[in-house]
């Protein structure tokens, strides 16, 4: 599509429900929510190496709370913000509370990211540190008492941070990127069927989070890294010889993690200590019974 400006790009889209009481817990503050609401578009146009730019807001809610809705703003819009997003119509009903989101952006026509080039041989990469958010969720529910560690990971879910330079950047080293929404093994599999190849994950290679290593044990904390989700952190492939390149561009305050390899045939084979391993969750399913916050 030809932009006004003359640029050879293309619009992208990306659409997000959010539901109280499957997406987020019904005692976050209103504007964790709004901030969320934007957040998980955000990563969507991440993985796709795009430039966001407008939104429009579906927003259904069981009173007009004029303080609840104030909150929910304040959060929507400090992240539009910082990512230069305009909010340009939408509608409002009642009902349960239920935000979506759908947000709209340009990438250049040759360069965009998708899930289906990786390739054998290719390494397989993550940004952040996965699992921090699902463990600062459990924090949430269980209402655990405030520390450093809790503190750090409610805020990791309750405030994701979308990787939309990290992105841009890709466009021109990665193969194939998608984000962690519904865990990291989970959606490791999609880009794997997207891509018609394997991927050999090293559980060991896993970023270690200090906070989840304080208040959990070592198996949890796999548990949380491969299934937890609502990280909203990249997972991409890239040939070895662009990796030097993508290091020496890379945000130093952003860790960039090489996980595994992807591999000829299908599916993902997890090793742990130089042995097979067979994680005991797999991630996120919107149609399973018990998942829900």
């Amino acid at each position: 599509m030809l932009d006004v400006r003359g640029e050879d790009r293309r619009l992208v889209v990306a659409i997000d429900t959010i539901v109280e009481g499957v997406h987020f817990p019904r005692s976050i503050d209103a504007s964790a929510i709004g901030y969320r609401a934007l957040a998980v578009n955000l990563s969507d146009i991440a993985a796709m190496g795009a430039e966001p730019a407008w939104m429009t807001l579906s927003l259904s809610l069981p009173e007009a709370d004029e303080a609840w809705i104030a909150g929910f703003a304040s959060g929507l819009l400090e992240l539009a913000e910082q990512h230069d997003v305009a909010l340009v119509g939408g509608d409002t009903v009642r009902g349960p509370l239920v935000v979506t989101v759908q947000l709209a952006g340009w990438v250049e026509a040759d360069k965009w990211l998708t899930r289906s080039g990786a390739q054998p041989g290719d390494l397989l990469m993550v940004s952040g540190i996965p699992g921090e958010a699902a463990a600062g969720l459990h924090v949430i529910q269980q209402h655990m008492p405030l520390t450093e560690a809790t503190a750090q990971l409610q805020w990791r879910f309750l405030r994701p941070r979308p990787r939309v330079a990290l992105g841009r950047q890709l466009r021109t080293l990665a193969t194939a990127a998608m984000d962690v929404s519904d865990g990291l093994l989970t959606d490791l599999q999609k880009l794997c069927a997207a891509s018609r190849c394997g991927a050999r994950l090293d559980i060991d290679a896993l970023p270690p989070s200090a906070a989840m290593r304080e208040l959990f044990d070592a198996d949890a904390a796999i548990d949380y890294a491969l299934a937890g989700g609502d990280d909203y952190e990249l997972i991409f492939t890239l040939p070895p010889d662009r990796l030097p390149e993508l290091l020496a561009q890379r945000d130093p305050a952003l860790p960039l993690t090489r996980i595994g390899v992807m591999t000829a045939g299908g599916g993902v084979q997890c090793e742990r200590h130089g042995a097979p391993f067979t994680p005991r969750r797999t991630g996120y399913d919107h149609f399973a019974l018990g998942e829900s916050p």
